[in-house]
């Protein structure tokens, strides 16, 4: 019989590892821009150090303030996966710290992102190893379970499953679709050289910005 709520899924599928390489170096900004405006984490979820984000997601779901899963999920996962961890948004207790994130380093894993709390948060940011997170908290988690793994979650508001393309930097998470990406890179790269290109505008003096005044003419802003 199923065990709903605590149950583990041991196979993901994966996208190929050169789908995902191919969003390297794409702000996770631009990439929103061609999805909507929709599929980032909360921005209560930030980053704790430097170290760029980009895998597959390797989802777990576990209690408010328990990290039981969150353990075995480091266990399961393979190089370059990033564990997603809905926590429920919990922040009263952390779900990790400097020693699992070693560990994880150790496995060669590719980060973290934590819809909870985490600890020891200054020598993480000496780490090169990704973490975002909803909050910083002193306490321990407890170790009781239940819990998933490898079965789609929320995190920070945003839905992602087991193979997923997780992409972070400074502003923030972004979650695709594989089914989406080979369109999706194509539109990011698009909207990138035209960003490159407005930049160029800029310093030469020549950006267009008569779209300004022709919007608010659009809308009827009163001009008096």
């Amino acid at each position: 019989m199923p065990n709903v709520g605590f149950r583990i899924c041991s196979k993901i599928n994966r996208p190929p590892k050169e789908l995902i390489q191919a969003f390297a170096g794409f702000p996770v900004a631009n990439i929103a821009d061609n999805m909507g405006r929709l599929f980032c984490v909360h921005p209560e979820i930030a980053p704790y150090n430097s170290a760029k984000l980009l895998g597959p997601a390797f989802t777990v779901r576990v209690p408010a303030g328990d990290n039981l899963m969150f353990h075995k999920a480091i266990d399961m996962a393979e190089p370059g996966d990033v564990l997603v961890i809905d926590g429920q948004g919990d922040k009263t207790h952390s779900l990790c710290g400097e020693i699992m994130v070693r560990y994880a380093m150790s496995r060669k894993l590719g980060g973290f992102v934590v819809d909870g709390s985490i600890r020891d948060c200054g020598a993480l940011k000496e780490l090169d190893f990704p973490v975002y997170a909803r909050g910083v908290c002193p306490m321990g988690p407890y170790k009781n379970g239940p819990g998933e793994i490898n079965v789609p979650i929320a995190c920070g508001g945003a839905m992602v499953a087991p193979g997923y393309i997780v992409v972070g930097d400074e502003d923030g998470v972004v979650f695709i679709d594989p089914r989406d990406a080979p369109e999706l890179i194509k539109k990011t790269k698009a909207h990138n050289d035209k960003e490159h290109d407005t930049f160029a505008k800029i310093k030469a003096g020549t950006l267009d910005r008569r779209w300004v005044d022709q919007a608010l003419k659009e809308k009827g802003c009163e001009f008096i």
